[in-house]
């Protein structure tokens, strides 16, 4: 059967603008986290999120940019960047046999928010003509499509949280498969509005801003965590089968070896153990490993109370004895929640992790959770040979998706 091989990553997120810059401040455990501006929200006074300072003029020309949602301009810096990386150029007859598999979960969210703005508040009610084609969910897949021109299979992939781990899975199946040989795989979000934060808000999910460091308002794992931080931005894989890399001679950064897919089918936003274990046991079965080949594991670890002691145990279930010499880790700490972006640029972190043999930490874990009793790599980054790495991304509705990567 084809192997798939990660030859480029592109990144557009809080904590860095390439892979390397990423990992080098994830392993510094410098936070990208902040106080939210007040004219940005219309809820709490001290809300925080992770966001990217980014001005689309350096990448378009004005009348160009407009054309993009804040989500698809991430989407389309973050793929472009990936081709780049990967060094590939695909010929006229390669072009259909490249296809584009893309996650987000709410898609051109501010366009939305935008156009009920104007809706409600403009005595014409008049909105933008362009509405609709801005703020359709998988805008920024066909955007990415287009500017490269990838003629083979695309979809677009709305799961919540999960949604870009879901794509990369699913884009992975296709090339082993034979269906296609190169994939541009990833996820991007942009939901950092008035609107969505009052909405997280409200469900009481969020992080209470700290009162002496708002930098270090997310706190997975810890004793005394409150809740998630949102952030933004996107992640970008090149995906090729083993003979398409081997024969333009592809520099390698890892083998994506493994997929699971399960739900909790148990309750819409509370998770379950259940599904997480059966989405990491059919990862681990895909790839052919044993529990004892993964090293680490980058957690969903959202930072909420349920959720991280949920996941506690689920890895236990799935690893047995072997947890308790698991390496995990939650980067969530420092560039926030991305949703439906999230499984993506976590898979970046957990191959870069597995590139350079180095474990980034989970940072503000100060004290310790009784129920979440694993080796969470607290606060410093550590060195470890690798062989095998798994990412974790757990969704609103009960959707989980897990990704293993091995050396290749």
């Amino acid at each position: 059967m084809t192997r798939v091989l990660v030859t480029g990553i592109g990144v557009v997120a809080p904590c860095g603008r390439t892979a390397d810059e990423l990992f080098h401040n994830l392993v510094e455990a410098r936070s990208a986290v902040s106080l939210v501006p007040n004219g940005a929200q219309n809820a709490s006074s001290s809300l925080v999120a992770a966001q990217i300072c980014f001005e689309s003029s350096v990448h378009w020309p004005a009348n160009e940019s407009a054309q993009y949602d804040r989500v698809a301009q991430f989407a389309l810096v973050a793929s472009s960047q990936a081709m780049s990386d990967a060094v590939l150029s695909l010929g006229e007859d390669e072009l259909p046999d490249a296809g584009v598999y893309w996650g987000s979960g709410l898609g051109g969210a501010a366009t939305i928010e935008d156009s009920y703005k104007r809706y409600f508040e403009s005595a014409g009610k008049r909105v933008r003509p362009t509405a609709v084609v801005l703020g359709m969910n998988n805008a920024a897949a066909a955007h990415v499509s287009m500017a490269h021109g990838f003629r083979g299979p695309m979809l677009n992939i709305s799961t919540a949280c999960s949604s870009s781990a879901a794509s990369i899975g699913e884009a992975y199946r296709l090339i082993r498969s034979g269906d296609a040989q190169v994939m541009l795989a990833g996820g991007s979000e942009a939901l950092i509005t008035p609107g969505n934060l009052a909405a997280w808000d409200a469900m009481r999910a969020l992080a209470h801003a700290d009162p002496i460091d708002p930098a270090r308002s997310c706190k997975p794992f810890s004793a005394d965590r409150t809740g998630l931080v949102l952030g933004e931005g996107a992640a970008a894989l090149v995906l090729e089968s083993d003979e398409h890399a081997a024969r333009r001679g592809a520099r390698v950064y890892a083998e994506l070896a493994g997929y699971g897919n399960a739900s909790d089918a148990s309750n819409i936003s509370r998770p379950d153990p259940g599904g997480q274990v059966r989405a990491m046991k059919r990862a681990l079965a895909d790839a052919k490993l044993d529990v004892g080949d993964v090293g680490y594991l980058n957690a969903h670890g959202t930072a909420t109370q349920v959720g991280d002691v949920v996941e506690t145990d689920a890895v236990k279930q799935t690893f047995g004895c072997h947890a308790r010499t698991l390496s995990v880790s939650s980067t969530k700490a420092l560039h926030g929640h991305l949703l439906g972006a999230a499984g993506a640029l976590e898979m970046v972190v957990a191959i870069m992790a597995l590139a350079r043999n180095v474990v980034p930490p989970t940072a503000h874990l100060d004290r310790r959770d009784p129920a979440c009793d694993l080796d969470y790599v607290p606060n410093e980054a550590r060195d470890k040979q690798l062989d095998a790495v798994m990412s974790n991304s757990f969704g609103f509705g009960g959707m989980n998706s897990v990704l293993v990567a091995r050396r290749y």
